[in-house]
């Protein structure tokens, strides 16, 4: 398993390394497959399947809106430190409005609930698309223990 990401230390969870082996002796996460680049080749946001599609050298993931907001590494998901993690519920059919650059290290996602703090970096985006299964079932159990669901309490309302 890897190291806890939201451990490391601010200069080095930014950086795309230069090696395997500066990251290595950094003692945080560690993306890198040999000879795969972090940075996806492609992406394209899937309307129709309400997924992001990250195609990097060995495969092609696709990452559900849903997912992606829940798994935000915002501090309004992640918590203002290590075990305060605030439970995103009742994002079901939340939609990814736009994708923004930030810099040459991430992507700032921008959701139609509002929500557009976090900063997605190539480190994160590759563990989600690596770890995705194990993370979605996390989610879902909390979601039980917590007694909440994945459907919004709001009403929607379409204009015909």
């Amino acid at each position: 398993m890897y190291p806890d990401l939201w451990r490391c230390p601010v200069r080095i969870y930014r950086l795309i390394f230069l090696s395997v082996e500066a990251a290595a002796e950094s003692a945080c996460f560690l993306p890198v497959t040999s000879g795969i680049t972090l940075i996806p080749k492609t992406i394209k946001v899937k309307k129709n399947s309400r997924c992001l599609e990250l195609c990097y050298d060995d495969e092609c993931y696709e990452l559900p809106y849903e997912f992606l907001r829940v798994y935000s590494p915002s501090a309004e998901v992640r918590g203002h430190g290590y075990g305060n993690q605030v439970l995103q519920y009742g994002k079901k059919n939340v939609t990814l409005l736009r994708i923004e650059n930030a810099g040459n290290y991430a992507l700032k996602l921008v959701f139609d609930d509002g929500h557009d703090s976090g900063l997605y970096d190539w480190n994160y985006l590759r563990h989600l698309s690596l770890h995705q299964a194990e993370l979605w079932e996390d989610y879902l159990q909390r979601l039980e223990q917590a007694g909440k669901s994945r459907e919004s309490a709001q009403i929607s309302i379409k204009a015909l």
